[in-house]
């Protein structure tokens, strides 16, 4: 059964130009659809934001959240993905009620 789901993710600037960043965005969208496991609904883009601290020697990151429908046996996979992707300084995957 699938639930809803947001997922914040910041991309990390250094080196990085708008296709990048729409790449990263394009990649954790499909993340979330593979297989028929979840859905997007919504993707706000925060942009440019300065970081309450320095992470990865990087003072800024752009942030991204996605309002989506994950069915949650996949979120572990989500997360892992999220975790291993070089572009992607922090996530945050959060249940939101229903």
């Amino acid at each position: 059964m699938k639930r809803p789901y947001e997922v914040t993710i910041i991309v990390r600037l250094d080196n990085a130009d708008e296709n990048l960043v729409n790449n990263t965005i394009d990649q954790v969208r499909a993340w979330i659809e593979a297989g028929e496991q979840g859905q997007v609904s919504k993707i706000d883009r925060w942009g440019r934001k300065k970081l309450a601290y320095e992470i990865d020697k990087q003072r800024e990151g752009y942030y991204v959240m996605m309002e989506s429908q994950i069915e949650s046996r996949s979120i572990p996979e989500l997360e892992r993905n999220l975790n291993l992707s070089p572009y992607i300084m922090r996530y945050l995957v959060v249940r939101t009620d229903e």
